[in-house]
């Protein structure tokens, strides 16, 4: 069952880099090509983006929920629907979390597993550790001592959006980084 899942998983991202690539080297016919032309070109872009948001989960990467651990470093990586799999973007935030960690040497923090309102109790608690730990173990990766990191899971107990739809439900699946001192 895991190994099926982390299959699909491993499909689904080699497909979002098939689409990427190809999207990143499709060559240009007409050197001057009108503005028209651009503007349809940055339309179909932005519509494959979307299709590849939508089949990564529809994860949450707007900014309207997410708060800053330090300047210019957010404090939260956002999570597809029963997963706690990083994404790109995900392990960007932590990088940068990571630095900032190393920089200030004396901080320790709490990594909060969060997980949207569907699920038991019990799946969301887990999922929530699950989300946790994936962000502890990539900041330990990048150099941030295991003795500053704490872990806690609060599953759907505390939702950062209220609302029954699936965008609160992508702004509820995250794991937060909070200051401990």
């Amino acid at each position: 069952m895991r190994l099926n899942k982390i299959l699909k998983n491993a499909l689904l991202v080699i497909s979002a880099g098939i689409i990427l690539t190809a999207c990143a080297t499709k060559k240009e016919v007409a050197v001057d090509a009108p503005k028209k032309e651009e503007t349809k070109k940055e339309e179909t872009k932005k519509e494959e983006v979307t299709k590849i948001e939508k089949i990564a989960g529809q994860m949450h990467v707007g900014t309207d929920s997410v708060k800053y651990l330090a300047d210019g470093v957010a404090d939260r990586v956002f999570f597809a629907t029963n997963e706690s799999i990083l994404t790109t973007a995900s392990r960007e935030t932590l990088r940068a979390q990571a630095a900032w960690l190393r920089a200030n040497s004396n901080i320790t923090v709490v990594l909060e597993g969060h997980a949207d309102e569907r699920g038991t109790r019990e799946y969301n608690l887990a999922l929530g550790e699950r989300r946790a730990n994936a962000a502890k173990d990539y900041l330990m990766t990048y150099g941030v001592s295991s003795d500053r990191i704490t872990v806690i899971s609060y599953g759907k107990e505390r939702p950062v959006d209220s609302g029954s739809n699936p965008l609160a439900w992508s702004k509820n699946r995250r794991s937060v980084t909070v200051k401990a001192n």
